[in-house]
């Protein structure tokens, strides 16, 4: 069984930047999709990054693309994402995912939620002005 956990939420400055980590055990597999989600309370989940395990294709929303950066880590079994010219609404809990099902390594994961199976118990962050 899968399990992931999210650490590096913090409060920050707009224009500020942080790294999240998030630890998978037993080891992040190969091939599968995996990605990273924020919530803000009244809103629904959205994906800030997805990864694919197998090729390192990355796909980012609008919104982020440019600031955000999404990375493995085999050695270490994490998935991290650096934050960079944070704004304050970007102020949100940060959600790893990451799913069970193989892919072809081509693949560009999807954003939508019911895609991943394992899921943490989120990191805050807080961007100020």
């Amino acid at each position: 069984q899968v399990q992931v956990m999210e650490s590096g939420g913090d409060s920050v400055q707009a224009g500020g930047s942080l790294r999240l980590s998030c630890v998978v055990s037993p080891n992040i597999e190969s091939r599968v999709c995996m990605a990273w989600f924020r919530q803000v309370p009244g809103r629904a989940r959205e994906a800030v990054a997805t990864i694919n395990t197998g090729g390192d294709q990355t796909n980012y929303p609008d919104f982020v693309k440019g600031r955000f950066i999404i990375s493995q880590d085999n050695a270490k079994n994490t998935i991290d994402l650096q934050m960079n010219s944070l704004k304050p609404e970007d102020t949100a809990a940060y959600y790893c995912a990451a799913s069970d099902r193989k892919v072809p390594s081509w693949l560009s994961c999807s954003a939508a939620t019911g895609v991943y199976d394992h899921w943490g118990q989120g990191t805050q962050v807080f961007v100020s002005l």
